[in-house]
């Protein structure tokens, strides 16, 4: 897959470049969650029925994010990751547009003219929600009229889970509950955080429960704050473990930025300036003061024992 960055109106050079039968996917993705695989492997279904390749538009950063508006609070796939599941999926073009203040200004009309008609893409693919253009003022039913006699554009109904319609805000939502377990459901995949190992307070160790402090290295979807089985990647192996999302309130007060700390189950290795990627298996347990260190090893020891317990149907090699 390749990707290429793109801003409104398209270059010339771009055009020359990607111009051509294809079949795209529009919208946001963030999640890139089952309701967007629906999206997803329809355009791939149609691209290998035209024998043509098959491209997807997303917008970076989030809208919500330039806008400062709605319930915005993070990515749940930041560009990279966003990429690499694109890629296994199947995309052959990812391309990705520079949202900003002028760009919210264009309308449904000029997005057709000026990204659209000359891509000369065959078919656009979008979610029933699908919203473009100034204020969200396109939707499919608007880009089906603007695109008639140049592209076909076909809609992908909800994907329904139990009875609700998965939705990245839906995911944010169950994350911020600590529903863990749903939220992976309706992704499709564990939720994963990715960070750099960074000095910490090296507290852990001396407890019997040394710790890796990662810095993550974009701006996350937080989930709830408390106790979480883990699994994470380490050359080539998923290594099992438990980690705490908190302010570390038996140590500390008036703190409101979370520290994330990893303890891997019998692991010994310096990890500093390594990169981790953190799966969220379970949630276990809320973030609580403790009256002394000693209930905190104890509570400590419970949620390794717990984490162990629900992490040992899971392989250790990938």
């Amino acid at each position: 897959m390749e990707t290429v960055h793109i801003s409104y109106p398209l270059s010339q050079d771009i055009i020359e470049r990607y111009s051509g039968p294809q079949v795209l996917a529009l919208g946001q993705f963030d999640g890139v969650h089952l309701g967007h695989a629906s999206v997803i492997q329809m355009a791939i279904k149609e691209g290998a029925s035209q024998g043509i390749p098959v491209s997807l538009m997303t917008f970076h950063p989030h809208p919500k994010e330039v806008m400062k508006k709605g319930d915005y609070e993070g990515y749940l796939t930041p560009t990279r990751e966003k990429e690499n599941l694109l890629r296994s999926m199947g995309v052959d073009y990812l391309y990705v547009v520079e949202f900003n203040h002028e760009f919210s200004k264009v309308s449904p009309q000029e997005f057709v003219n000026e990204m659209l008609f000359p891509l000369r893409i065959h078919a656009a693919v979008a979610g029933f929600d699908f919203r473009f253009g100034h204020k969200g003022e396109g939707d499919v039913d608007v880009l089906k009229r603007l695109g008639e006699g140049s592209f076909q554009v076909y809609t992908v109904p909800p994907f329904v889970m139990g009875g609700e319609k998965v939705s990245s805000s839906g995911i944010r939502k169950l994350l911020q509950e600590g529903d863990i377990a749903l939220a992976n459901e309706w992704l499709g995949r564990r939720y994963a955080l990715s960070g750099t190992v960074i000095n910490g307070e090296k507290r852990g160790r001396t407890i019997g429960f040394p710790t890796a402090n990662v810095e993550l290295s974009e701006h996350y979807v937080l989930p709830r704050k408390g106790v979480y089985a883990v699994t994470v990647d380490y050359e080539g192996k998923v290594l099992h473990g438990v980690m705490n999302i908190g302010v570390k309130p038996t140590f500390h007060s008036g703190v409101s930025k979370p520290w994330f700390e990893v303890h891997l189950f019998d692991f010994s290795g310096d990890l500093y300036g390594r990169t981790l990627r953190v799966e969220l298996v379970s949630y276990i347990r809320e973030e609580r003061k403790f009256g002394s260190i000693e209930e905190l090893i104890a509570q400590i020891t419970k949620d390794a024992d717990t984490a162990r317990r629900l992490l040992g149907s899971l392989g250790t090699v990938r």
